[in-house]
C-alpha cells in the first residue's frame, strides 16, 4: 500500500457538485461543491465528492493542506495502485 497527494482547487456554492477539469498553475483538479464556505461544509462535500469521483471511501481521503484555502491538497491512503487511470480521466 502507498498514499498519493493531490492538488485541488475547490469552487463553493457551485449550481451543481462536479469533479473534472483543471485551474491554476501548476494545474490542479477543479472540485466544484454546492456546500458554502462555512464551517467546513464545503471541505466535507470536497471529500465525498472526490470519494465518489475515484471510487474510494471517504475516510481514506483528508485535506492535509490549505483547510481555510481554495486550493487544497489531499492525501488518499490505501491501495491507490488502480487511482492513476481515474485520476487522468478528471483533469
Amino acid at each position: 500500500m502507498a498514499d498519493l497527494i493531490i492538488e485541488i482547487r475547490v469552487r463553493p456554492n457551485a449550481s451543481r457538485t462536479k469533479v473534472g477539469g483543471t485551474a491554476g498553475d501548476p494545474p490542479r483538479l477543479v472540485v466544484a461543491v454546492q456546500a458554502p464556505a462555512v464551517e467546513g461544509k464545503a471541505n466535507e462535500a470536497v471529500l465525498k465528492a472526490l470519494a465518489a469521483a475515484l471510487d474510494v471511501r471517504p475516510r481514506d481521503l483528508k485535506i492535509v493542506h490549505g483547510e481555510l484555502s481554495r486550493d487544497k491538497r489531499v492525501l488518499i491512503s490505501g491501495d491507490v495502485t488502480g487511482l492513476v487511470p481515474r485520476l487522468l480521466n478528471l483533469y
